[in-house]
């Protein structure tokens, strides 16, 4: 999947791509066209940074409710004949996930969607496992003729059933066929259902990777097999020199860290770090100077997860340092380090926003360290983080900054985060959203009366307004 394009974050289009509560607020204040317009181009063009992660459906689903939105354009992009060439559930997986949704509020027209591409169309386990959570039993028993008829009735097709019923999200449809009278239904999702278990038993009976009684250099070598692979194995390799490395190890250890082969150095950077090694911090900056980029990685990483006294105060002396040292210092000092620190997280956080944008991956833990710490002139640059960056969880990070440093928070941001695509975001904004807005206080109540609502958010609801209220 490409990178999406987003449109600025002072237009609707913008707003509703990145999630903001402002996106629903301004979709309800303009022409309905026009908000349906831009609705329906966040719903087919996957806006997200990181669809797996990222949440946009229920959003996405309570503004069509609010706009009472056709689900024309859906349906169109469901069925398009591109769907029959591009299998890639990013392409048509949040549609799907917002039809779910609509379905779970009533809206008939989503359901029979939803079935309808279940039976036909490329992404049918999405479909199927929406349907799973909202369709009755009649529902899906009708839809074990079309799903079947995908798969052929030979060996082939048969191992793609087996794996297909193992892999499913949601069982609840293959546990209604295997009770099918009928032999070419019941009687074959049973046979997949115990061929799935059999598979999955033998994969357990089959284990690769080290074993006990291997060297140190055997592990080495294991970790070097995994980079030659393209697979990184360092992290576990680390684990495993763990158990089978001794006292006597160590200089070898040192020697890999120094000038070993990339998965050897990658592997003995991680263990000298975790094992708290009083040379490592001199090792993994000479790793930044002389190695591949995935050993600078590797030990930048490894520096990252060290907690003690010594890695904190090198990092004050590295947070200057205008190289991936440099900025893995500053993350350092916002997870551990004090408040006489906050001048360097602080200016961390302006060169990330300044080299690298509002989307800068070091902005999250710098971002979490600048709430944490109560830097209040961080304000600032955490509101144009806020306002810019195309991920609703940094947004979200933002936001429990700015509530810890920014006064104008509860009466400003803090309001439209009621609407925003996150729930921890409209958990946060449940807790702090100031309620002499009148917009607030029914906002709260739908949230609180919504099944659809997470039960940490309806918490946050309930601790603001008492019962008598809602």
């Amino acid at each position: 999947m490409f990178d999406p394009v987003i449109a600025p974050s002072g237009t609707l289009l913008g707003l509703l791509q990145r999630g903001r509560g402002d996106g629903t607020l301004h979709a309800l204040t303009a022409p309905r066209p026009e908000a349906l317009a831009a609705l329906n181009h966040c719903v087919l063009r996957d806006p997200r940074h990181d669809w797996q992660v990222e949440n946009r459906s229920l959003y996405y689903a309570r503004l069509y409710l609010d706009l009472n939105g056709e689900l024309d354009a859906i349906e169109a992009h469901l069925f398009d004949p591109e769907d029959i060439v591009d299998d890639d559930e990013s392409r048509t997986g949040l549609a799907l996930a917002v039809l779910g949704h609509l379905a779970s509020y009533g809206r008939r027209d989503a359901l029979v969607l939803l079935r309808r591409y279940a039976a036909q169309g490329s992404n049918w386990a999405w479909a199927l496992d929406e349907l799973a959570l909202r369709d009755d039993d009649a529902g899906l028993r009708a839809l074990a003729v079309p799903v079947l008829a995908r798969f052929p009735a030979d060996a082939e097709g048969e191992a793609e059933l087996a794996a297909a019923v193992r892999d499913a999200f949601e069982p609840r449809p293959w546990r209604l066929w295997a009770e099918d009278p009928r032999a070419s239904i019941g009687t074959r999702v049973r046979a997949a259902r115990e061929t799935g278990c059999f598979d999955r038993w033998q994969r357990q009976m089959r284990p690769t990777g080290p074993r006990p009684g291997w060297s140190v250099q055997a592990v080495f070598e294991w970790a070097q097999q995994g980079i030659e692979r393209g697979v990184a194995l360092h992290v576990p390799a680390a684990r495993c020199l763990s158990a089978v490395a001794g006292p006597e190890d160590r200089a070898e250890i040192v020697r890999a860290a120094q000038d070993g082969g990339d998965g050897a150095r990658c592997t003995a950077l991680r263990y000298l770090a975790d094992s708290d090694d009083p040379d490592v911090l001199d090792l993994v900056e000479a790793a930044v100077v002389t190695g591949t980029a995935p050993v600078v990685e590797a030990a930048v990483e490894a520096f990252e997860r060290m907690r003690g006294v010594a890695a904190v105060d090198r990092a004050r002396g590295w947070a200057r340092r205008p190289d991936p040292l440099g900025a893995a210092a500053g993350r350092v000092l916002a997870c551990r380090g004090g408040a006489k620190d906050s001048d360097l997280v602080l200016g961390a956080i302006r060169e990330a926003v300044r080299g690298e944008g509002p989307d800068a991956p070091t902005l999250w833990t710098l971002v979490d360290g600048a709430g944490r710490l109560g830097i209040g002139c961080a304000a600032p640059v955490l509101r144009h983080v806020y306002r810019e960056t195309g991920s609703s969880h940094l947004r979200g990070r933002a936001a429990r900054a700015l509530a810890a440093t920014d006064p104008s928070f509860p009466s400003g941001f803090g309001v439209e985060c009621l609407w925003d695509c996150e729930e921890t975001t409209r958990e946060l904004a449940a807790r702090h959203a100031e309620t002499g807005d009148t917009r607030v206080v029914e906002q709260l109540r739908r949230l609180a009366s919504d099944p659809a609502e997470e039960a940490e958010v309806q918490t946050a609801v309930r601790s603001r307004i008492g019962p008598e209220a809602m």
